[in-house]
């Protein structure tokens, strides 16, 4: 659980794949039990093979089930024991037998969460790449429909919504009006469009227009940036108020490119709270901080 959440059900299947840790040729040590020393037996691995493990650091007995999918629904067989700490009473051999508890109990639950996951047919993922390929390539000429248009958008600077951009509209705004107007001659794009998207997938909303923006703006500061190197540089900052009365910094890097030119790039606008030199120098290193510009050459250079 201490993973990123986008990559816990891999590092599971990642436990499950490997399987077990059973050290079957392990010299078990033993433990003295009301005066009779008994310890860990590799016979138990064959019962319990498929989540029985053994830890010599510890000399204790886990579950693997239970430790990648732990459901807190109270005490099961020593449940808790068999995740945290481990398991180590070898006097009574029960307890393994007990922990697997009834068809609904927790360790059952968890021992379904890991086939299930090792289930590839009805992973999501799975089932995500048995789109056909027609619906494949089919998304694929609508979304760069809609990145070229917003790409000529952002180029020329004109704006993306319309007042009214209902079907009964006559003029729909600069997007869907560019959209239209490249369906007509072609007529692959066309056929994937608009009314011949589905419903839920034309890739048209205001949500995917911002989104496109947001990967173009990204790209396009990698791209100065890369550009700029390792090479001196100068900032530029502008501030001025919007209608809102909210006071806003636009900032510009001024350098000298490869070819010997001396070129002014256009970074971003900044919301400040105030124009106090403080205040703008907080948000300079905001802004930056995003950036593979680094924090410690902004202050080197002033």
């Amino acid at each position: 659980m201490d993973y990123d959440p986008n990559i816990q059900e891999q590092v599971r299947r990642a436990y499950l794949l490997k399987g077990p840790c059973q050290p079957c040729n392990h010299q078990f040590p033993q433990r003295n039990f009301s005066g009779f020393l008994r310890r860990f037996s590799s016979k138990w691995f064959d019962q319990y093979g498929s989540w029985l493990e053994y830890s010599i650091s510890k000399d204790a007995a886990f579950c693997l089930y239970c430790y990648l999918f732990k459901i807190e629904i109270g005490d099961q067989g020593g449940g808790d024991c068999f995740v945290g700490e481990g398991y180590t009473n070898w006097k009574k051999k029960c307890r393994l037998k007990t922990h697997e508890g009834s068809i609904n109990g927790a360790h059952r639950q968890a021992q379904r969460k890991c086939q299930d996951l090792l289930n590839q047919k009805q992973h999501i993922e799975t089932v995500f790449s048995k789109l056909s390929d027609d619906a494949k390539r089919d998304y694929k000429v609508r979304l760069t429909a809609s990145i070229d248009c917003a790409r000529f958008l952002l180029r020329q600077g004109l704006s993306f919504r319309g007042h009214d951009e209902s079907e009964l509209s006559k003029n729909q705004g600069n997007f869907l009006e560019l959209l239209k107007f490249l369906c007509m001659p072609n007529e692959n794009v066309r056929a994937v469009s608009l009314k011949n998207a589905p419903e839920n997938l034309k890739l048209t909303s205001p949500k995917i227009q911002k989104g496109i923006c947001n990967a173009v703006a990204i790209e396009t500061t990698n791209a100065i940036m890369e550009e700029l190197g390792d090479e001196f540089f100068s900032i530029l900052l502008d501030d001025s108020r919007d209608v809102s009365t909210k006071e806003q910094m636009a900032v510009a890097l001024r350098y000298v490119d490869k070819r010997g030119c001396v070129v002014e790039r256009f970074v971003g606008i900044k919301h400040v709270t105030s124009t106090s030199t403080l205040s703008l120098k907080n948000a300079i290193e905001d802004l930056f901080s995003t950036h593979n510009l680094s924090i410690s050459r902004l202050r080197e250079q002033g």
